[in-house]
């Protein structure tokens, strides 16, 4: 399975001090083996982004727990915030989660109420994957 087809995705993004932060998000396809999320311009991982594109991806349960059996893959992430990425993220996870999208928001809005404004998915995060190294296996090909 595509790591764009699971529900949930552990994305570790690093901090200043290169020690990372993981958290659950959903993730959709992009254009040309990209991926793609939405995250609040307010958030840790928006900031942690501006500064370190450095990020890796796991598949998780939603609360981040990474699925057994499976490995991190590196990626390097690009802010969106407007144009054709930033519209297919948007279409692209509203499609994918439905009505999750509008649960989401309304506990994102009631959980910031007195904390001044907390915009809600108004970033789009397109990661490029990279490409894993052969295996030794299939690097010496067939005998």
């Amino acid at each position: 399975m595509a790591i764009s087809d699971e529900k949930y995705v552990a994305v570790t993004t690093f901090r200043k001090n290169s020690v990372g932060v993981s958290t659950p998000t959903w993730i959709v396809p992009l254009d040309d083996g990209r991926v793609g999320f939405w995250t609040s311009s307010a958030s840790g991982k928006y900031k942690r982004l501006r500064n370190n594109p450095r990020v890796t991806v796991q598949p998780s349960d939603n609360r981040g727990r990474v699925k057994a059996d499976t490995t991190p893959v590196d990626g390097t992430a690009e802010l969106a915030q407007a144009g054709p990425d930033f519209d297919a993220i948007q279409t692209k996870v509203r499609s994918k989660y439905g009505v999750m999208v509008h649960i989401t928001k309304f506990f994102n809005t009631v959980g910031h109420l007195g904390k001044g404004p907390f915009p809600y998915g108004d970033t789009g995060i397109v990661i490029t994957l990279a490409v894993p190294a052969p295996s030794p296996e299939t690097a010496a090909g067939p005998e």
